[in-house]
């Protein structure tokens, strides 16, 4: 692994993936999801969504650092909201 620069923000996002995963493999165990279909056009489960929603955080930082001077942390909290509209209602 030393051909890789291992910086704490890389560490954190690649920590935080990781325990997202985690996090729902348990819950998908503890209660079993079943499609259902919010503001998105196609039925969806939790892993869907989650997937659909990294996604988009992806786009919204590439937006941020592309196309504006804003701070790296209010992209953060956007795609954070984001990603809490999308579990609830997507």
């Amino acid at each position: 692994m030393s051909w890789m620069v291992w910086t704490v923000p890389t560490a954190i996002f690649f920590s935080a993936i990781a325990a997202m995963l985690a996090g729902m493999t348990v819950w998908e165990i503890v209660s079993p999801t079943i499609e259902r279909k919010g503001f998105l056009p196609i039925s969806t489960t939790r892993g869907d969504r989650l997937f659909v929603g990294l996604l988009c955080a992806a786009f919204i930082h590439l937006g941020v650092i592309g196309y504006t001077s804003l701070s790296i942390w209010l992209a953060l909290a956007a795609s954070l909201a984001w990603l809490v509209v999308l579990m609830r209602w997507g």
